[in-house]
């Protein structure tokens, strides 16, 4: 079904920013609740973002200051925005689709942001 496809990591300064984006292809995002989530070696995996399929951002508490979900239907991709980066914030940055109708949950293989200055 559909495949995911994550870019826009890469290393940047404390305090920086960055915009990921995860391309679908095979199936319209719109099905989907699309969510990004990270996991830095030796930790659990945490949600980032959520967007659901009405296209209402949701956010844990501790990320809604400085990440920012979004989406362009036309294009079928979804986006992160991240700002004032922290070392703490290094991580795989991995997309997810989930279709709440059969539970069908997709997985990209993420993109590597690191912070160091």
């Amino acid at each position: 079904q559909v495949q995911l496809a994550e870019s826009g990591g890469g290393l940047v300064q404390p305090g920086g920013s960055l915009r990921l984006s995860c391309t679908a292809s095979g199936s319209d995002i719109s099905v989907y609740e699309m969510s990004w989530y990270r996991q830095a070696p030796g930790k659990g995996r945490i949600l980032v973002a959520r967007l659901d399929r009405s296209g209402r951002p949701i956010y844990p508490e501790a990320t809604k200051d400085r990440m920012a979900i979004s989406r362009d239907s036309a294009k079928n991709t979804v986006y992160l925005q991240i700002h004032s980066l922290r070392p703490e914030d290094a991580a795989n940055y991995m997309c997810n689709a989930y279709d709440p109708v059969d539970s069908g949950n997709f997985w990209g293989l993420g993109t590597q942001v690191s912070v160091s200055s």
